[in-house]
């Protein structure tokens, strides 16, 4: 199994335009999230629509490409056909907003990749995320996902962080989209509607996903230099 790490951002976010370059600690958040990545000892790739992001780590660790992709997911599957990749038989999709991603978390992704096409992580929920729509809530059967949401309040708190092989990353983008996945904005029920398993493991998670200003306030308060 040969392992690489994608990092989408894209930089027209609709709820905080220009996210991956907000500056955390005077470091741009997208280059915080790759150096955390690289530390996992994987090659890391961020794939992006903004030339002011690639031209940030050069044409041999990011790829640009400016067609507008629904999700993350959609993206990483939009470069499975780019020389850099070609040689590699799983994916781990970092999310771009995650700058307190950890190598065990990495890790625990890429061990799930060995029994489940498609593998994601999720964490105990802190009872104040548990109103908050910014924070993905998942229903969890025996080591799977049975369902995602925003609006509802229980369930264990879904970090974006997927595996792939490249054979489910491929058949992305040929599945349905359905309207459970349009009206929660969440790339992986695409998955669920179309009978796909998510293979899901529990992993410590105490970082901040920086979804709005806000969230990057609140990343600053803890991380004062």
């Amino acid at each position: 199994m040969t392992t690489a790490i994608l990092i989408p951002a894209r930089y027209g976010s609709t709820r905080f335009p220009g996210k991956p370059l907000v500056p955390l600690n005077n470091i741009p958040m997208i280059r915080r999230v790759y150096e955390r990545a690289r530390t996992s000892g994987l090659d890391t790739y961020v794939l992006t629509d903004d030339v002011r992001i690639s031209n940030m780590f050069g044409t041999n660790n990011c790829i640009l490409d400016d067609q507008d992709y629904l999700n993350g997911t959609e993206r990483c599957a939009g470069a499975l056909s780019q020389p850099l990749l070609e040689h590699y038989t799983h994916f781990i999709n970092v999310q771009g907003d995650m700058p307190d991603i950890t190598v065990r978390i990495i890790e625990t992704v890429e061990y799930g990749l060995k029994y489940a096409d498609v593998v994601t992580v999720h964490t105990e929920m802190e009872p104040e995320l548990k109103s908050d729509p910014n924070t993905v809530k998942m229903v969890l059967g025996k080591n799977e996902a049975l369902w995602f949401g925003r609006g509802f309040t229980y369930g264990e708190h879904h970090l974006g962080i997927y595996g792939y092989s490249r054979e489910a990353l491929e058949r992305y983008p040929t599945l349905s989209i359905t309207a459970e996945e349009s009206i929660e904005q969440l790339e992986q029920l695409r998955w669920l509607k179309n009978g796909c398993k998510i293979g899901t493991h529990p992993v410590y998670f105490n970082g901040i996903e920086i979804n709005s200003p806000e969230d990057a306030e609140e990343w600053h308060k803890r991380n004062l230099q």
